[in-house]
């Protein structure tokens, strides 16, 4: 059985349907690329994934357990962490307490964070609401990490930045794949993708439009499915 796995899911926002069904299977350690071009469904199946979002049909498995009926909260427990789109800070708190808000016990301690995002160490009595956008995107992954995730999903983590910064985000997230975390990365950026992920999933009006490895993404499919 996948580490994580969605066969065949149908989700809904009141009476438009968004998901009209989803395949996508994840091993430990792998770093799935889900593309898709505007609309098609990628931030649904994260919200589903993360149990923010109730699916309708199909089956959410993680880590050995069926995901229906689960809240969020619960998910987190089980080691679901999302950097969810838009970076959503706490802007009144500190970046240390961001970072400590949700903490819990395991191998990244606030310590670490500060070791791998030096520049968090330097902001830390700052309110969130001063930084800017690439170091709330760093605080917005270190808030992730602090839950000491089995599965860490970013939704759009470079959308949005300077292409400095975007670069360097790029270099955190091949450094975490280094670590071993399962990684599901949403993000328009087809060649950072193509080179840090193992396998994609490609959506097309909200149903798996194409998945395999990441090397045997051709451009005519790329074109095909993701182009404008």
């Amino acid at each position: 059985m996948s580490f994580l796995s969605l066969k065949n899911v149908t989700a809904s926002y009141g009476a438009t349907q968004a998901l009209f069904g989803v395949d996508l299977s994840l091993e430990e350690g792998e770093f799935l690329a889900l593309m898709g071009r505007n609309g098609m469904g990628k931030s649904t199946t994260i919200k589903i994934i993360c149990r923010m979002m109730k699916h309708q049909d199909g089956e959410v498995n993680f880590a050995g357990r069926d995901m229906r009926g689960l809240p969020s909260h619960k998910a987190a427990r089980l080691g679901v962490g999302l950097v969810p789109e838009g970076r959503r800070c706490f802007p009144n708190l500190t970046v240390e307490e961001n970072l400590t808000a949700a903490a819990r016990t395991g191998e990244w301690t606030l310590d670490r964070i500060f070791d791998f995002l030096p520049r968090l160490r330097e902001r830390r009595e700052q309110s969130a609401a001063t930084l800017s956008g690439g170091e709330q995107q760093m605080l917005a992954i270190g808030r992730a990490l602090m839950t000491n995730p089995k599965l860490l999903l970013l939704d759009e983590a470079t959308e949005g930045l300077a292409p400095n910064i975007r670069t360097e985000i790029w270099a955190m997230i091949g450094q975490l794949k280094a670590t071993g975390l399962s990684i599901i990365a949403v993000d328009k950026s087809l060649k950072e993708l193509r080179g840090v992920a193992d396998n994609c999933v490609i959506l097309e009006r909200g149903a798996t439009a194409w998945t395999g490895s990441a090397g045997d993404l051709d451009d005519a499919t790329a074109s095909r499915l993701l182009g404008v």
